[in-house]
């Protein structure tokens, strides 16, 4: 009536198993490397280059969100597409800087780098409205 310890022998039904389970996840791994790798491809075609923007530098603001605030000056199909020449108080991070705005422009002060534009000073000649 004593208790009985585990066989020390090897099992092989157990052994094949695990064979066969090692082989389908290295089977997995090859499979979603290829597919990470095209999926990758695809997001980077949609991708491009952020400009490197530091402080002080001169940017416009794009009106798309600003069009409710813009429409009491014209009609919304009259509305320049960017506004101002306004200066780069902060950069947050890669992607984010925080402008210098005027208190007229009631925003957020922290706008994404695809809401702005460098700003381009004229060309001599050219007429100033």
């Amino acid at each position: 009536m004593g208790f009985k310890g585990k066989k020390k022998g090897k099992y092989k039904g157990a052994k094949k198993f695990i064979e066969k389970m090692k082989e389908i996840q290295e089977e997995a791994k090859v499979v979603l490397g290829k597919a990470q790798e095209e999926m990758k491809k695809y997001a980077d075609r949609k991708r491009g280059e952020v400009d490197d923007y530091k402080v002080r530098n001169l940017v416009m603001l794009s009106t798309k969100d600003l069009k409710y605030q813009m429409v009491k000056k014209r009609t919304e199909k009259l509305i320049e597409r960017f506004v101002g020449s306004y200066k780069v108080k902060k950069i947050v991070l890669l992607n984010v800087v925080e402008l210098e705005l005027p208190s007229t422009v009631r925003i957020y002060l922290v706008v994404n780098v695809s809401r702005v534009h460098r700003y381009i000073g004229q060309v001599e000649g050219q007429r100033k409205e």
